[in-house]
């Protein structure tokens, strides 16, 4: 495929210039800034990585097939997990939830994941380790953030909308449990078609913080997914 012909080359073409003052009520400019290959364990990606107005943190699209102008396009909106996306942590499920969406996401051929720099529910890595400190006294996910004067969930999804419409995609499936993210894509503008139930089987250490994301967040877990498997 040559570059002219690469429709994700030629948005980051067409954005090298650009520059506003922000769309929308949030006022969130975003900016493809580059484009590459990346083979990877689960199938060939490409990696495109954005600049944005908002938070100055490099977050970047993994993209599979032709998703530009696309319908329905599977789309997971995948937060930051360093404990657990690189260094294999069992206390909770993001590292299944990536490797599930990116192999998912290839043997459909086609989709998206926004790969977000919001470290510990937005709370950044720092804080994340207090909270982990905190839970292991017995305080819960929830009643951790709470303690350290945060929200049970401080992140926010207009970045990653605005790369939904830099990326070209005019529907996505959302691969999520949380009805939140599908809820603030949506007041974002996101037109979100169907959800894509992405549960993960729990471990002895991530069973407390799978119960707590269905019981206290609000997440979509069965109950029958946290039962203890003989």
């Amino acid at each position: 495929m040559t570059q002219m012909a690469d429709p994700l080359a030629a948005r980051v073409e067409l954005d090298k210039d650009h520059e506003c003052e922000g769309f929308g009520h949030d006022h969130v400019c975003v900016r493809m800034v580059a484009v590459a290959t990346l083979p990877t364990e689960f199938g060939d990606f490409r990696i495109v990585a954005f600049w944005n107005n908002r938070d100055a943190k490099d977050h970047v699209a993994i993209v599979c097939g032709d998703v530009v102008g696309g319908t329905d396009v599977p789309v997971r909106v995948h937060s930051e997990c360093l404990t657990g996306d690189a260094l294999g942590s069992r206390r909770c499920d993001c590292r299944q939830q990536l490797h599930g969406a990116l192999r998912r996401i290839a043997e459909e051929g086609r989709g998206v994941v926004l790969y977000m720099r919001q470290e510990g529910r937005g709370i950044g890595l720092m804080n994340k380790v207090r909270a982990y400190a905190l839970q292991d006294t017995g305080l819960d996910t929830v009643d951790a953030n709470l303690a350290l004067g945060f929200r049970d969930d401080e992140r926010e999804y207009s970045v990653a909308a605005h790369m939904v419409f830099s990326l070209g995609m005019r529907s996505i499936r959302l691969i999520t449990n949380n009805p939140n993210k599908i809820a603030q894509l949506g007041e974002h503008g996101v037109k979100v078609t169907n959800r894509i139930p992405h549960v993960m089987e729990p471990t002895e250490h991530s069973r407390k913080y799978l119960e707590t994301k269905a019981k206290r967040s609000g997440h979509l877990i069965p109950a029958q997914a946290l039962i203890e498997q003989n």
